[in-house]
């Protein structure tokens, strides 16, 4: 990891999961890979359920900074400085003395907020809000994935069928 800004995390885009790690381990990145690219507005409506909310304290109030990405030629060459993108991060930790943490790109500090709340509960409760909240916040993400994707495949140009020239 490289610091370049306030703060600033190398990220390798092409990097997955070791097929050795930890099924915890791999778990928690797949609930917080999912919290960072849910809506804001889904995270807030499912934090409104709780009556009272979890008491917690910010360790590391909601910050804005850089991150630079870092990609793969073909996705398995050589590693390359892709961009930076807009990162907000934050930690909190909860009365029970778990820390969640949030790491959302955007500017968004309530959406890293709530990340980091959901990260904590979930390491604290795990399956209590795992179906409820993370199953459908991922199905929403791969159905906004796939229109996208569809859009873009429409406006694709096979340019194999045009003919040149006589």
């Amino acid at each position: 990891m490289t610091k370049a800004n306030a703060f600033s995390r190398t990220a390798d885009v092409s990097a997955d999961a070791s097929p050795d790690a930890n099924p915890d381990q791999s778990d928690r990145q797949f609930w917080m890979s999912v919290l960072a690219r849910a809506e804001l507005s889904d995270l807030e409506s499912y934090w409104q359920t709780f009556s009272p909310p979890p008491e917690y304290r910010h360790l590391r109030k909601p910050e804005i900074g850089m991150a630079m990405l870092r990609g793969r030629a073909g996705g398995t060459g050589s590693p390359f400085n892709l961009g930076e993108v807009t990162l907000t991060r934050c930690v909190v930790e909860l009365d029970a003395g778990v820390q969640g943490f949030g790491y959302v790109t955007g500017r968004s500090r309530r959406h890293a907020e709530l990340a980091a709340l959901f990260d904590g509960l979930m390491q604290q409760h795990g399956d209590l809000h795992g179906p409820a909240l993370i199953q459908p916040l991922h199905q929403q993400w791969l159905a906004r994935r796939e229109q996208v994707s569809r859009k873009a495949a429409a406006t694709k140009v096979n340019f194999m069928t045009m003919v040149r020239g006589s």
